[in-house]
């Protein structure tokens, strides 16, 4: 079968396609791979591909302001080289935008996975993991998976993507490795003693930056611990760069190899190759690390968290500001200055960095950071163990509870009959119980009201059935730490073509659902 990923995404996004694609090529398909053009230098880094069809988004963009015609007629040639060259069976569209969803319509696929649209231009996903990626991307702290298993479980595959969990992108060559060691060598005086590490300063925002000084600080550290700082970063970056080099030069110069701007993808990744570690913020440059099993050491400010974007590779550390407001919400203004920039100390990340280098426990402090090592669960997904003492904090055991009944939800399995106690702080029951019993009285009731007006559709027995429906979407809304459901019982309710049959089934799966959380948080509260 000839399968099309269609990823036209954030660098980062694409590349944690990679086990999607090596899943796929396992079952035997080939498979081809449609992403924007800018980012076809990544695609070229992935393996698995028979195909790979860059689209010139930017360019199409770019006629629209000469003539839509010339846009069409663009967008119309990327579409039809794919059907002459590739001809799809099945299309995978991991992109949940309007545009990705009419494209995945036009390749002449007899079946379309993951974010799609029926013939009337509704939305029609082909699962529920595909509707729970684009609810929970804007819902901050809501996601306890790592899009990498998203993207896996949208595509139809189960279980780890390999024995070692990591993405399994193609690595540079030898003459690219031995060009890239020659290079790092003559940057310096003398070669370091114990190698180098990579450090990426930028990030998507500034919000989303750990401060410079703060590298300078790690930076100054591991050059005395024998190693030799990498800056790494694209050309608008720079000045990150020179603001660093500025920090090292006194009182004694700290020697720095800066080739922020000076690496195209596959030479950013012969340097990484290079590296024994890489310090970062939440970025692109952090999954091309994890795909080349580089070890990462990874920083999540503001809306970035670890849970659903880090690293996907077993080893790797994670660290956040173990503060209540994190992670933010998108778009939301910060009323607290940015204070969870400055809640992780250089000496922390520091100390962590060098435990990874020389496979030793860390010895320091972690105070003010939630600290993280990837691990692959027994559920085969990637998952996170404590290394700051949070593992037992009632935000981690509700992580944990919400991991392991939401995929048994998304993956259409049942509920065991015996909850598992969720242990809970008394505090952080109360108002969460309270909603989930509302939200399964109101379900309840909504399934009632629905076979009374299965047999007796009467005007007035339908406006209670849909204000019922309304107020489980309010209760759930209500509670910050369950706006996914809400949003996902909306969603869900709201497929277009919804009997009353499919209706009353969707609601009677949801309530078990619901009363499964709940179970579990009433059984699990630690009085103590």
């Amino acid at each position: 079968m000839n399968v099309l990923v269609l990823n036209l995404t954030r660098l980062g996004d694409l590349l944690q396609s990679q086990p999607t694609v090596a899943g796929l090529k396992a079952q035997g398909h080939r498979v081809g791979l449609a992403c924007l053009e800018n980012f076809a230098p990544a695609a070229g880094l992935m393996q698995g591909l028979d195909g790979l069809f860059p689209f010139p988004g930017a360019r199409v963009l770019a006629r629209l302001d000469q003539d839509w015609r010339l846009a069409l007629a663009g967008y119309r040639e990327a579409v039809d080289r794919v059907r002459r060259e590739f001809a799809p069976d099945l299309v995978i569209n991991l992109t949940p935008s309007e545009p990705a969803r009419l494209m995945a319509m036009q390749f002449g696929a007899a079946q379309t996975r993951g974010f799609a649209l029926d013939d009337h231009g509704f939305n029609a996903d082909s699962c529920a993991w595909a509707a729970f990626l684009q609810l929970a991307s804007s819902t901050r702290g809501a996601s306890p998976f790592n899009i990498v298993d998203i993207f896996r479980r949208i595509a139809g595959l189960s279980g780890a993507p390999g024995a070692s969990g990591g993405f399994g992108l193609r690595g540079p060559g030898l003459e690219a490795r031995s060009e890239t060691l020659i290079r790092l060598h003559s940057a310096l005086p003398v070669a370091p003693p114990k190698g180098y590490v990579a450090l990426q300063l930028g990030a998507s925002e500034d919000r989303r930056r750990w401060p410079v000084e703060r590298f300078a600080q790690v930076a100054q550290g591991l050059w005395q611990a024998g190693y030799a700082p990498v800056l790494v970063g694209t050309a608008a970056e720079k000045d990150l760069g020179r603001r660093l080099r500025a920090q090292l030069n006194a009182p004694v110069p700290t020697p720095v190899i800066d080739l922020m701007g000076g690496t195209d993808l596959p030479a950013l990744a012969a340097v990484l190759a290079a590296c024994g570690l890489l310090v970062t913020n939440d970025t692109g440059t952090m999954h091309l690390a994890a795909g080349l099993g580089v070890p990462c050491l990874a920083v999540f400010l503001a809306t970035a968290q670890p849970w659903d974007t880090g690293p996907y590779l077993p080893g790797s550390i994670c660290l956040e500001p173990d503060l209540d407001c994190h992670p933010c919400g998108f778009g939301q203004a910060c009323g607290q200055n940015e204070s969870c920039r400055r809640a992780i100390a250089a000496q922390t990340v520091l100390d962590l960095a060098l435990g990874l280098l020389e496979d030793r426990a860390p010895t320091g402090t972690t105070a003010g950071a939630r600290v993280w090592r990837t691990i692959i669960g027994a559920d085969g997904l990637v998952d996170l163990a404590s290394l700051s003492g949070h593992g037992q904090d009632d935000r981690t055991r509700l992580i944990r509870l919400q991991r392991g009944l939401y995929r048994r939800y998304l993956d259409g399995e049942g509920f065991d009959a015996a909850a598992t106690p969720a242990g809970l702080s008394a505090g952080a029951v109360g108002s969460l119980s309270s909603a989930l019993g509302a939200a399964s009285d109101f379900l309840f009731l909504l399934e009632r009201q629905g076979q009374l007006l299965g047999r007796e559709p009467l005007k007035s027995v339908k406006a209670k059935f849909l204000a019922t429906w309304q107020r489980v979407q309010s209760v759930l809304c209500a509670d910050p730490r369950l706006t996914i459901l809400s949003s996902l019982w909306m969603f869900e309710s709201e497929r277009p073509g919804l009997g009353m049959p499919e209706i009353l089934a969707l609601t009677t799966r949801f309530r078990a659902l619901i009363d499964a959380l709940r179970s579990s948080i009433d059984i699990g509260t630690d009085n103590a």
